[in-house]
């Protein structure tokens, strides 16, 4: 009786002190609700600082606690970050904008789109201004739209061209005995280069230039408008690092002045009609977004709707930074089954993977484009397997910093028989039929190559057939500009594997066009899950597992990271970007 009475005791205790952190939780959350809400002052400077990442898409999740709790991964939405520039445009309280980046983490096409809205923001007659205490290329890039550039007396300005780098591990497969077996269609097919050589071979050193130099001619084009210097001119700073140091940067015209950071702040004052006593109010990007200013607000009954297709091709689900042939399906039948929806815009910003889901991703597209128009967008990235579920909608735009093409497919197995032979492993197999097969720790043999081989070249006459039908081409025009090859946007639109350079909103634009609709608002496209149990795995700390790596092992190393771990788990023939890059 004893034992019972004591039971039910502890359980009673627990659960009264289960409800008490529960009501403390709870007036925490409130604390936290009221202390962080962010409201637009009069006279303010909306302040564009973008370290957080970038995204073309980055959802806010349904659920109070991912926040609350700091368990959603710190981003921005392009999409939110245009409406707001956008909304800033009229709105009153905004008197212009800072360009203030310790960086920029986002993708040359983002960069682009961002920098054009500024353009447009300037016709506003509201003032765009930037300060840096040292500019990266992206970041001079960016700023360089500005009315007036300032740096700091003892900063400094990067400003030499793009370059990228390969590294190859040929002499490393051979000293080690691990290697990879490559099967490949395509000679600029490079991803398994660094396997294959230990140095880059004329074709893909050619693609590399070529889609490089589009890129900075884009760049060059851009800045040459906004600082009334010739292009020449700029290749001349970049060849010779004339914007090295802020005096050599003050007289090669790439910025306007030379100040400290309070120096700077005096002259937002009196552009913001201030006296240089007065108090200046900035806002960020990401807390004017927060304010709802990170959407156009619209009573519009027709509906566009934008469906983003973001990261690797993997079969499977998919996610927020994996696209799965499940989440496209299932997103392509709701947006047209959608109440409203009059045309779909899927924007693609992907370097490819899984060739079965990016092919089941392209016969949902060819069923929807029966019931309504389909237009494609491509962000930075729409290679391979991206360009795969791109090739047939109605029409394609890209941006001319767009990274596309890549018509190519390979496999690759890894092998250690080499060392196993020197550590003295030795490894039988049994089995009960003579069909080719394929061990960790034997050489591939010529049967099982042919059979690889075999599925690679069927995967890639699909995917020749895929673009001559979706592009109304030859299959021998396709091969020509395919065999793996990568080309920038403006180089797609001179070999027709797109046909016209434009932003998401013009994309967005024409679809409107070919649905017959002018007064339409734009509905997003896929609803992410919010799992709970994997983002407590970072208890109890309470941050995301991808904070946590960050914050041990660096941003650029936890990129590394993340594309060591979409490697390990690709399954079966790829239609893949040819290499992972990071133009600098």
């Amino acid at each position: 009786m004893k034992f019972l009475r004591n039971l039910l005791a502890s359980i009673f205790g627990t659960f009264i002190a289960l409800g008490i952190l529960f009501i403390l939780f709870i007036l925490i959350i409130s604390a936290v609700g009221e202390s962080e809400k962010v409201t637009v002052k009069q006279n303010s400077v909306l302040e564009i600082g973008l370290e957080t990442l970038v995204k073309d898409y980055a959802p806010k999740s349904d659920d109070p606690f991912e926040e609350i709790l700091g368990l959603s991964d710190e981003k921005l939405s392009l999409e939110k970050i245009l409406n707001a520039i956008e909304n800033a445009k009229d709105d009153a309280k905004i008197k212009g904008i800072s360009i203030r980046s310790l960086g920029v983490n986002a993708g040359m096409s983002q960069v682009q789109a961002i920098r054009k809205k500024l353009v447009d923001f300037k016709e506003s007659g509201k003032f765009v201004n930037a300060y840096a205490d040292i500019y990266d290329q992206k970041t001079y890039y960016l700023s360089s739209v500005a009315d007036s550039i300032f740096i700091n007396p003892i900063g400094a300005l990067d400003f030499k061209g793009l370059s990228t780098e390969v590294l190859f591990f040929k002499d490393f497969e051979d000293k080690t005995g691990v290697k990879m077996e490559v099967v490949r269609h395509g000679k600029y097919k490079s991803a398994v280069e660094p396997y294959l050589y230990n140095k880059m071979s004329d074709d893909n050193r050619n693609q590399i230039t070529s889609f490089l130099k589009s890129i900075w001619n884009e760049m060059l084009i851009d800045i040459s408008n906004s600082r009334n210097i010739t292009i020449e001119k700029l290749n001349t700073i970049a060849d010779n690092l004339l914007g090295r140091t802020p005096e050599l940067a003050i007289e090669n015209n790439l910025v306007d002045e030379v100040l400290y950071y309070d120096e700077y702040t005096s002259k937002l004052k009196l552009a913001s009609g201030l006296s240089v006593d007065d108090k200046l109010n900035t806002i960020s990007i990401a807390d004017y977004i927060s304010t709802g200013k990170g959407r156009l607000i619209s009573t519009a009954p027709n509906k566009i709707a934008v469906i983003y297709a973001q990261g690797t091709i993997m079969y499977g689900e998919g996610n927020e930074d994996i696209i799965g042939q499940e989440l496209m399906i299932n997103s392509l039948r709701k947006a047209r089954k959608t109440k409203g929806v009059k045309a779909i815009v899927l924007r693609v910003n992907s370097p490819g993977g899984s060739a079965l889901a990016s092919d089941l991703i392209w016969r949902e597209i060819e069923l929807t484009k029966q019931e309504i128009p389909l237009v494609v967008s491509m962000g930075d990235v729409a290679a391979s397997g991206g360009y795969y579920i791109a090739c047939n909608a109605d029409k394609i735009f890209a941006q001319p910093t767009t990274i596309t093409g890549s018509i190519g497919v390979f496999g690759m197995l890894p092998n250690i028989s080499k060392l196993s032979d020197k550590i003295g492993i030795n490894a039988e197999q049994v089995k009960t039929n003579t069909g080719a097969d394929y061990s960790l720790f034997e050489p591939m043999t010529d049967e099982f190559r042919a059979v690889t081989k075999e599925g690679v070249e069927q995967v890639y006459t699909t995917f020749l057939q895929r673009v001559a039908t979706g592009r109304n081409m030859s299959i021998k025009v396709v091969d020509s500009i395919a065999q793996g090859r990568v080309w920038s946007g403006v180089e797609a639109l001179e070999n027709g594997l797109i046909d016209e350079l434009g932003t998401l909103d013009d994309a967005v634009a024409y679809a409107a066009e070919l649905a017959e609709v002018t007064d339409y608002k734009v509905r997003n496209f896929p609803n992410y899950k919010f799992d709970l149990e994997d983002k407590l795995n970072g208890f109890p700390f309470m941050q995301s597992k991808e904070k946590l790596l960050i914050k041990e092992i660096g941003l650029e190393n936890y990129k590394l990271y993340q594309t060591l771990k979409h490697f390990s788990e690709m399954k079966g023939i790829q239609a893949r970007m040819p290499f992972v890059f990071d133009i600098q």
